[in-house]
C-alpha cells in the first residue's frame, strides 16, 4: 500500500515549485489563481524572494502548501494513495490533495491559519526547539516540571522531539535536557511556540472559518496529527483540524499506525526531503521518495 505524506512549515527554500510552474501549463493556471485569491504575487516570494521573505507565516504557510498541493494535482492518475498524510500546515494539503477541500477553499482556510498563528506569535514572545536523543516519556517528564508553557509539540521520529513554549520556559527545559543526556537540546529559529496552548486565540479563529467550509469525504483515509489514527467522516477532520493547532503533532505515531494498516511505499510532495527521513527512521521497511 502506498502513502503520500506532505510537508509543513520549515521545508520552505527559494525556488520552490519554479520548474513545475514553468514546464507544467496546468500547474501555472493553479500558481496564478493563488496569485488572484491571495491578492499579493506569492510566486514572486517563492521563486526569486529571500529566506527572510520566505519564513514569514503568512507567506511560508500558504507557500508550502502551494507547492505541495499543485504538484499532487498535475500528476492526475500518478496520484493514486492508498493513504494520506500531511505534518501540521501539511494536514492542509493532504486534505486537498484527497479530495477533501476544492483548492480555493485550502488556499483561504491555509491563510487564515497562517495570519492568526502569526498574530498569536506576535502577542506573546515565544519559541520551539529540537531535543535529540531523549524517550518520549523523559521529554514529557522534564517538559511537565518547568514552570510556565513548555510542552511536547512535534513527535517527528524515535528519538526525535520538538518542544513549544515561552522563551524562559524552553530555555530552563534545553539546560535540564543537555543535563538529563540529551545529545542536541537546539533552540529553532522560528516565530513563535506552535502546537502550544499559546496558539490558542489562533485555534479560535481557524474554528470559524473551518466550521463555514464544506468538507467532503476523502478517497483514502487521511491519517491525522491529533490522534495519528485514519479518517474519514468530514466532521471528526474538521473536529481534529482545529484541535491540531493548540495539540502535538503525532508523526512518529501516524507512521507505525500506516505501516501497520499495511504501508509498504511512501512518496513525500512538496519542498524538502524531512519527512522522507523521518520515515526511513521511524520504519526502515518503507520505501520511501519524493517529488518537489
Amino acid at each position: 500500500m502506498k502513502a503520500f505524506v506532505f510537508p509543513g512549515q520549515g521545508a520552505q527554500f527559494v525556488g520552490m515549485g519554479k520548474d513545475l510552474y514553468e514546464n507544467n501549463a496546468q500547474a501555472r493556471e493553479l500558481f496564478e489563481k493563488a496569485n488572484e485569491v491571495l491578492g499579493f504575487r506569492i510566486t514572486d516570494l517563492m521563486f526569486e524572494g529571500t529566506e527572510d521573505d520566505l519564513k514569514q507565516t503568512k507567506v511560508t504557510q500558504p507557500a508550502v502548501f502551494l507547492h505541495s498541493v499543485i504538484l499532487a494535482l498535475t500528476l492526475g492518475d500518478e496520484f493514486c494513495p492508498d493513504m494520506v498524510a500531511g505534518h501540521s500546515l501539511g494536514e492542509f494539503s493532504a486534505l486537498v490533495a484527497a479530495g477533501v477541500l476544492p483548492f480555493e477553499q485550502g488556499l483561504k482556510l491555509v491563510e487564515t491559519r497562517a495570519l492568526a498563528m502569526q498574530k498569536a506569535c506576535e502577542a506573546a514572545p515565544s519559541t520551539m526547539a529540537a531535543i535529540i536523543g531523549l524517550p518520549d516519556e523523559k521529554v514529557e517528564e522534564i517538559c511537565a516540571g518547568i514552570e510556565g508553557v513548555c510542552v511536547p509539540a512535534n513527535y517527528n521520529s524515535p528519538g526525535q522531539v520538538v518542544i513549544s513554549g515561552t522563551m524562559e520556559a524552553i530555555a530552563a527545559a534545553c539546560e535540564q535536557f543537555k543535563a538529563a543526556g540529551a545529545k542536541r537540546a537546539l533552540p529553532l529559529k522560528v516565530g513563535g511556540a506552535f502546537h502550544s496552548p499559546l496558539m490558542e486565540p489562533a485555534r479560535a479563529e481557524l474554528a470559524q472559518a473551518i466550521e463555514q467550509a464544506d468538507f467532503s469525504a476523502p478517497r483514502c483515509p487521511i491519517y491525522q496529527n491529533v490522534d495519528a489514527l485514519p479518517h474519514t467522516d468530514p466532521e471528526e477532520i474538521k473536529r481534529n483540524l482545529v484541535a491540531q493547532l493548540t495539540a502535538p503533532v503525532r508523526w512518529s505515531q501516524i507512521v507505525a499506525r500506516m505501516a501497520a494498516d499495511g504501508m509498504t511505499e511512501a512518496e513525500e510532495l512538496g519542498p524538502g526531503k524531512v519527512l522522507q527521513g523521518l520515515i526511513g527512521r521511524t520504519c526502515r521497511e518503507v520505501v520511501v521518495s519524493g517529488r518537489q
